[in-house]
């Protein structure tokens, strides 16, 4: 039990994510920095409070970066199967041509 709860934190840890799961927070962390921008220009203009704007815009830009840059396991959902050392395509062995069958 401990074993495993010490390899999901190592997965964590060691920052593994596959293709989908970097679209994935890229997707997440260019909306949620929109919205979170958007925001925080809205009410800093209809308030007009600069420092509550530029208060809002950073906690949700560190909320972003909780979200979208540790290597959460959601992003590790289609992990790439890597061929085994030595596994990949064989060379083709030399070929020995017969003159007899090269036409002329």
């Amino acid at each position: 039990m401990a074993e495993q709860i010490l390899d999901q934190i190592r997965d964590v840890a060691e920052g593994q994510i596959d293709f989908e799961g970097q679209k994935l927070a890229e997707l997440i962390a260019n909306v949620a920095l929109s919205v979170v921008g958007a925001i925080a220009f809205l009410v800093g203009y209809l308030l007009q409070d600069i420092k509550l704007a530029v208060l809002i815009g950073l906690g949700g830009t560190a909320l972003t970066f909780l979200v979208a840059i540790p290597a959460w396991p959601f992003y590790n959902r289609n992990p790439v199967k890597w061929l085994p050392v030595g596994g990949g395509p064989q060379p083709l062995p030399n070929l020995v041509v017969n003159e007899k069958s090269v036409q002329r």
